[in-house]
């Protein structure tokens, strides 16, 4: 079961249990409404236009603003730069019935979270992670390795064997 709707002038196929994007539009007590619905369908392979009295309910699961897109003004050869970003406010809507014709297809219901408890979380101790943590850790394993040999700064270095330059070597006058 879906159902072709227009809004913010664009058309969305929703079906009950969705959650579309679409322009920011105001809310009544956190239901929307759409009355515009272009088509429906209330089995598989046929689609039909609704008449009067159909329309799409939904509720409003959060309100916010889209990524943002960058505006770039440019005139060559006349030293014109422009840059304004924009962020389309949106409303992100859960169809929750669909109704036409007599027919009522309802989203079936969210289960509802839990409240976690705070007060067991906070009686336990969290384990010390962290640089500080780890410091103290790497301390322990280093009593524990053996010290290694101490050398002499003023050390016989071996060496390295000179080469003979392959172009000086070619060419002698």
């Amino acid at each position: 079961m879906y159902a072709v709707i227009r809004a913010g002038g664009k058309q969305y196929r929703v079906a009950p249990g969705d959650v579309i994007k679409v322009e920011k539009l105001p809310a009544e007590n956190g239901n929307i409404e759409f009355t515009d619905v272009l088509a429906v369908s209330s089995e598989p392979g046929a689609i039909a236009k609704p008449e009067s009295g159909a329309r799409v309910v939904g509720t409003v699961v959060e309100e916010g603003r889209g990524d943002k897109i960058l505006v770039f003004h440019f005139k060559r050869k006349k030293q014109y730069k422009k840059l304004q970003g924009h962020r389309q406010p949106f409303t992100a809507v859960r169809i929750s019935e669909i109704v036409f014709d007599g027919q009522t297809f309802r989203a079936p219901e969210l289960p509802k979270k839990q409240a976690k408890e705070k007060r067991a979380a906070a009686a336990e101790p969290a384990p010390k992670t962290g640089p500080r943590a780890q410091k103290a850790k790497g301390a322990e394993i280093r009593s524990a390795a053996p010290a290694r040999k101490a050398t002499a700064k003023g050390g016989k270095k071996t060496a390295a064997k000179k080469g003979t330059d392959k172009k000086s070597a070619g060419k002698k006058k």
